[in-house]
């Protein structure tokens, strides 16, 4: 029992670390994961590894490209198409679900510190600060919602939704437009308004999918 536990941990800690580097980039599209090298580095054997491999597999983050070779899997124009247009239907399902069955004054302050993250972008940690703000933001819409189902499938974009991100960081002009976008989606959570929460919720991710793939191709050309 404890081998099984031991490798189990192993398993999610080189899982872990494998994802971040990949959301991160540090792990770039094409890069091959071979078996020995990896467990090398990360500390583990090679069985644990192969667990974390295949979990990352099963999330689309790595692709077997021979029985011996996984590499970091690539991401173009159509994948990120196709993963804003399952967002979209989460995403704006959720929004009009939060506004109906969440805490109003939970989200009214969220509003408030969207109105204030602009200004302190260009700080040393301000972008990471905007992320983290994000993220706390998705986890109050997520439990307003209330839907296991909904956000165990918005889990699943939101781990392919970090690399996607990467695209446009370091497009001032885009994240300022982002945090008034947020802020006027919290607003209407905190008013209640379904309709306007969720169409507000569309102009951003109309907004945040052609700033991405525009940063895409600018980085093609």
């Amino acid at each position: 029992m404890s081998t099984t536990v031991e490798r189990t941990r192993a398993s999610d800690r080189a899982y872990a670390t494998l994802l971040e580097e990949i959301q991160s980039g540090a792990l770039a599209p094409g890069t091959v994961l071979a078996e020995v090298e990896q467990a090398a580095r990360l500390g583990v054997s090679r069985t644990p590894l192969r667990e974390a491999l295949q979990q990352l597999s099963a999330e689309g983050l790595v692709e077997q490209q021979s029985p011996r070779v996984t590499v970091v899997a690539d991401i173009d124009a159509g994948d990120i198409r196709s993963l804003f247009e399952i967002r979209r239907a989460l995403e704006e399902s959720a929004a009009r679900l939060a506004a109906e069955r969440g805490d109003a004054g939970l989200f009214a302050a969220l509003a408030t510190e969207f109105a204030a993250a602009g200004a302190s972008l260009d700080a040393k940690t301000g972008r990471d600060d905007y992320y983290a703000l994000i993220a706390r933001f998705d986890r109050a819409v997520d439990a307003a919602v209330n839907n296991d189902y909904i956000a165990s499938a918005l889990r699943t974009v939101r781990t392919h939704l970090v690399r996607v991100r990467r695209m446009s960081r370091d497009n001032h002009t885009r994240l300022l437009a982002s945090v008034s976008e947020h802020q006027l989606i919290a607003e209407a959570l905190a008013e209640r308004d379904g309709d306007l929460a969720a169409h507000a919720t569309h102009v951003h991710l109309r907004n945040a999918l052609t700033s991405i793939l525009d940063s895409l191709m600018e980085g093609q050309s």
